[in-house]
């Protein structure tokens, strides 16, 4: 928690006021008692009707009084936690954006998506709490205990022997609830991944049926997280039972001594009924503290979450070169010199000892069966991950020498998932140009083969998209995403089996209007299908991470073994096409 109190900076003045306001509140609450003592003894006692009006009036003084310092409290701490949890959430985010796809795979998307927003919230409500909170009760008990030290030294004993009880019994629920609520905090986790997986697998879920199944699991990990948080919620329920039978046995036994006390004339009665407002005092003043110890605690719980992610750091440093244009001496677009690469925990590596070299200009095919380690190769250009042996360089120089905007912004990229977010087309087109016209934009849509359909829509390029672009069709989302990243026009094109939802003849036109509206750029087409690599420059052949081929179709269809199998099992369909 103390890591992430640097996030109150620029708040400090707040975070003086609202404790300090409250302690004036406070000051004026344990003078009631005193004023109460003084309207039994002196007003009530002898009859003094003008004096104990004179008296309530100030107690409504100072009850208007306190109420003002309350809400200007509460008004500053709310200031001061709201700025906290902003500057959090922001410096969070900004953290795990600058985390490699090594870290993100690692830590998982449900978790962060939790640690973002519920941990966030959590943290930001312990820190008005505590604000408002940490040195109000304190302040209370130990002015309350000084003020019937005022009233009775011998009365007073009660209160010494009644407060470490009750704090006693607190700090015991607090120490067997904060394990709880971490374990809560991790349960959540787990329903916010079944709840993302099943929204967004919506379809396959229903395609198998598998409804009930998904409900099933769901219910039974809210069972558990409903189980875990009763279990904290018994422990808590505890704290109010017993820090009031403290409390009320304390004031039994001011009442039975103090009447003692009264008889023989040491106290009065009121100051008997002064002591009983202190000792009420204290207990209100031990549940807000319980209460704020109880919410602090989920805030550490919270905060050891958060600092977690912080504590992930990348495994990636960014270089410092910008774009810059490649040498007509040296033409290498792309190359790769013994490069192995292994994801996180996996014991053998996805990619083993790859070297080749790509020319400015040319159209590479990359194919090989699933799990080939095809994407893999593609995301190292982009420097989407490091690999662990080898270099990969761009324009003759290493990847790693870039900073990641210099690097990534020569680089179109369509992943295999097309993704497109809220929004009119001509916002998602601008994704990779700010500044596209739209006579640019038609241009990209066009070589794309998503100019007919995008004029058939009633808004054209202002037509809609919906959430993961749900409205258009997995091809028509396909040849919009490849648009996008034609729009900044790249020097490099990496089409990751990013028309695996187009038909033939589609495929077919992209693949023609990239060849002769592209010339300049340098194109990698990963697929599967022999007819989307045939007609490239140079065709990579990949088996289990190993390069096992490369050259043209014709040359690997009599020299490579497994490009001749995959031409064999594809023969009919597309390689006579």
């Amino acid at each position: 928690m103390k890591q992430l109190l640097r996030y109150l900076k620029g708040y400090g003045r707040e975070s003086v006021i609202a404790p300090l306001f409250k302690m004036l509140e406070a000051c004026f609450e344990l003078v009631v008692p005193i004023v109460t003592a003084r309207i039994i003894d002196i007003g009530i006692k002898n009859g003094n009707t003008p004096y104990i009006w004179r008296q309530c009036a100030i107690l409504v003084a100072f009850g208007v009084i306190g109420l003002v310092c309350s809400l200007t409290a509460q008004f500053f701490a709310a200031k001061a936690s709201m700025g906290f949890g902003t500057n959090l959430r922001k410096d969070l985010y900004r953290h795990i954006n600058g985390l490699s796809y090594t870290e993100l795979d690692k830590i998982g998307t449900p978790t962060l998506v939790t640690r973002i927003t519920s941990d966030v919230n959590q943290v930001q409500t312990g820190v008005n709490l505590f604000l408002r909170l940490f040195l109000r009760s304190p302040f209370i008990v130990i002015g309350a205990v000084v003020m019937a030290l005022s009233i009775s030294f011998r009365m007073t004993l009660i209160f010494f022997a009644a407060v470490p009880l009750i704090a006693l019994s607190i700090f015991v629920i607090v120490r067997l609830t904060i394990p709880i609520y971490k374990k809560v905090q991790n349960t959540l986790d787990k329903v916010v991944l079944l709840t993302r997986e099943n929204y967004t697998g919506a379809r396959v879920v229903r395609a198998f049926s598998r409804q009930e199944d998904e409900k099933k699991d769901f219910a039974d990990t809210n069972a558990r997280l409903m189980k875990t948080q009763l279990g904290a919620g018994w422990i808590s329920a505890l704290m109010n039972p017993m820090t009031y039978v403290l409390v009320n046995l304390a004031i039994i036994t001011i009442l039975l001594l103090g009447g003692r006390e009264v008889m023989i004339g040491s106290l009065t009665q009121g100051e008997v009924i002064a002591l009983v407002n202190y000792m009420n005092q204290i207990l209100l003043a031990l549940i807000a503290l319980a209460n704020l110890i109880i919410t602090v605690t989920k805030a550490w719980a919270s905060a050891i979450r958060v600092n977690e992610v912080f504590a992930e750091k990348t495994t990636m440093t960014e270089g410092t070169k910008e774009r810059e244009e490649a040498s007509n001496a040296h033409p290498s677009a792309v190359s790769f010199s013994h490069v192995t690469f292994f994801y996180e925990g996996a014991r053998e590596p996805s990619l083993w000892d790859l070297s080749f070299t790509v020319q400015k200009g040319q159209t590479i095919g990359i194919i090989g069966g699933t799990g080939s380690g095809k994407s893999t190769l593609v995301n190292l250009i982009p420097r989407f991950y490091d690999a662990q042996e080898g270099q990969v360089s761009v324009n003759d120089m290493p990847v790693k020498a870039y900073t990641y905007e210099g690097l990534r912004s020569r680089i179109g990229i369509v992943p295999q998932k097309s993704v497109l977010f809220t929004g009119t087309i001509r916002d998602n087109m601008r994704w990779s140009d700010p500044t596209a016209t739209d006579e640019q934009i038609w241009e990209a849509l066009e070589i794309a083969q998503a100019k007919e359909f995008v004029e058939q829509k009633a808004g054209q390029l202002d037509e809609m998209s919906y959430t993961g672009g749900r409205n258009f069709s997995g091809g028509q989302r396909q040849r919009l995403c490849i648009a996008r990243a034609l729009v900044g026009k790249p020097d490099i094109l990496i089409l990751d089996d990013s028309a695996s939802a187009l038909d033939f003849a589609t495929d077919a036109a992209l693949r023609r209007a990239l060849r002769e509206k592209t010339r300049d750029m340098t194109t990698f087409l990963v697929s599967q299908r022999v007819a989307t690599v045939r007609f490239a420059d140079q065709i990579l052949v990949l088996e289990d991470g190993r390069l096992t081929g490369m050259g043209s179709h014709e040359k690997l269809r009599k020299n490579c073994p497994v490009y001749r199998e995959i031409c064999q099992s594809q023969l009919s369909k597309e390689v006579e096409a």
